[in-house]
């Protein structure tokens, strides 16, 4: 008894800790003073959603919902880490991989491993999974960029973003819905009236 106490204490304190995500606000959005932006528990989530609806039967599935869940999970302890940060990339990954053994020893062996596992396989961009999961990581910031700039009428004010994926597509769905909003983009931007934003 007193075990399993034990143990749904330490999942508790598990779910309470990840539940810091909803509210850690995604750093480039605050950055560029956007309004409410979205937390990284909501980037995380359509971006497990996109991996649902891919149709790629090459991919295993499962899996890329798996390792969008947990890529950013190390940001509930060390925080949404930007590039305008300047923090170097090793030191950023031991940060992370230090969050990462803190909050999956909250876990059974078992589960500890898998969610280790997963975060290092995307770091590493051991596989396939993980590379195409780091397109959509991509992907969906994008995607949110523009929704910004449609929910704030200015559109093509956020193109920093759209510059910083540029040439970082590969995977055939992805470059196509890709197309798809810039397309879109370009036409809103085209048909805005007055000067370009900065």
């Amino acid at each position: 008894m007193a075990s399993t106490a034990c143990g749904s204490r330490s999942l508790l304190q598990f779910l309470r800790l990840l539940g810091r995500l909803k509210r850690v606000p995604r750093t480039g959005w605050v950055y560029r003073n956007v309004e409410n932006p979205e937390s990284v528990s909501d980037h995380m989530y359509r971006m497990a959603l996109m991996a649902m609806v891919t149709r790629d039967e090459d991919l295993n599935k499962d899996r890329c919902i798996r390792l969008a869940l947990v890529h950013d999970m190390a940001e509930c302890i060390v925080g949404d880490i930007a590039p305008a940060d300047n923090v170097p990339k090793e030191e950023k990954h031991r940060r992370e991989e230090e969050a990462m053994k803190q909050i999956t020893q909250l876990l059974p062996e078992e589960l500890s491993e898998e969610l280790y596992d997963l975060w290092e396989e995307y770091e590493t961009q051991s596989s396939a999974e993980a590379r195409f999961v780091k397109q959509l990581d991509q992907c969906e910031m994008i995607l949110q960029a523009s929704e910004y700039e449609d929910l704030e009428h200015k559109p093509g004010r956020l193109q920093d973003f759209f510059d910083s994926t540029a040439g970082k597509f590969s995977h055939p769905e992805i470059v196509r819905l890709v197309s798809e909003l810039e397309e879109e983009r370009n036409a809103n931007i085209a048909a805005a009236p007055g000067e370009p934003q900065p």
